[in-house]
């Protein structure tokens, strides 16, 4: 698949746009991120946004991580066991995901994110417990949360990766900041674990990845800085992923709904 300047370009302010996201919801790059390469930056097949999506926001998430990180905002213990559950689940639902029609799979992944994004503005109230820990009692369910996010994150191409945030809210009860800044480490081995996957099937383009890596580098520097603020105004920051879920889920149905049902 040959690219051409303009596209390129694109690519490289869809990667700053979507590392301002990564850095300020935390997981949310999935829904930015393939609807960008496939209908701004003109990638002709699902596949291989997805595969290279995958594999430039792995790459952006370690550089959130370390602006989060350097914020004491990350649980790394619970963000180590997420994510070793949920790589044998994203290598299975990856593996599965390759098989099923690309609009098919775009235009599923947009009814679960509607109903996640519901989920969260319901929750947006709940402050969550500044000091919450995986420990031996909670491990169990932060192990399962862990190994169903991976698969939804390996069967959308690390699209589920936006379920981590409330995944983690849910088995550990933190706040929605330190959700955002742990998720990172679960999205980067996903997201590697996804990517090398879909490389080994031919489905990755090298060139467009690393554009969408320089300019995700940056947003995400900004996203972070941004997501610090808005989590001291209790519940914006929740509005803030949910809205962006809404937005692109509708857009994401419009324009996959037509292929989705001539194909049914």
């Amino acid at each position: 698949m040959a690219l051409d300047t303009i596209q390129y370009v694109l690519g490289a302010g869809s990667g700053l746009l979507v590392g301002f996201t990564l850095g300020l919801v935390g997981c949310c790059w999935f829904i930015l991120a393939v609807p960008l390469m496939v209908y701004l930056v003109g990638v002709p097949d699902a596949h291989v946004a997805i595969g290279t999506s995958a594999l430039a926001v792995a790459a952006n998430a370690l550089t959130g991580l370390a602006s989060h990180a350097r914020a004491h905002t990350v649980k790394w213990r619970c963000g180590g066991l997420y994510a070793a559950a949920g790589i044998a689940g994203a290598l299975a639902g990856s593996t599965l995901g390759k098989a099923i029609e690309g609009q098919k799979l775009l235009f599923l992944f947009a009814l679960l994110m509607v109903g996640i994004g519901i989920v969260m503005l319901r929750g947006r109230h709940n402050r969550g417990e500044e000091g919450a820990q995986c420990n031996r009692e909670n491990a169990p369910k932060v192990l399962g949360f862990g190994l169903g996010t991976g698969m939804f994150s390996g069967f959308f191409g690390i699209g589920g990766g936006f379920l981590i945030v409330p995944g983690l809210m849910a088995s550990t009860q933190m706040p929605m900041l330190n959700a955002v800044g742990t998720s990172l480490v679960a999205v980067a081995a996903f997201g590697l674990t996804t990517a090398v996957n879909y490389a080994f099937s031919g489905m990755v383009d090298w060139g467009l990845a690393a554009v969408f890596i320089i300019g995700g580098i940056a947003g995400g520097m900004v996203g972070a800085i941004a997501a610090r603020k808005l989590a001291a105004e209790h519940g914006q920051l929740t509005v803030v992923f949910a809205g962006i879920v809404f937005v692109v889920a509708a857009y994401m149905l419009w324009r996959s709904s037509g292929a989705f049902l001539h194909s049914v």
